[in-house]
């Protein structure tokens, strides 16, 4: 599981339907990465930093809790 992605998507008040059509993607697709059965494709990574270029995508996808 992806604390730090669902803590950022919560710190935004949004849902995962409303995250995933941010970035790009399917609802059922970004639930999937949030919940850690999937991993980001560098094209979700790339769509993920472009609609939100303040976020350090290392930290939130590359060293998260995975417990």
């Amino acid at each position: 599981m992806n604390t730090l992605l669902i803590k950022f998507r919560k710190s935004l008040d949004l849902t995962s339907e409303e995250m995933a059509k941010r970035v790009g993607v399917s609802t059922s697709f970004y639930e999937k990465i949030e919940y850690g059965d999937r991993n980001p494709s560098f094209n979700f990574i790339t769509a993920f930093k472009k609609a939100f270029p303040m976020v350090d995508v290392d930290r939130i996808f590359f060293n998260y809790d995975k417990h």
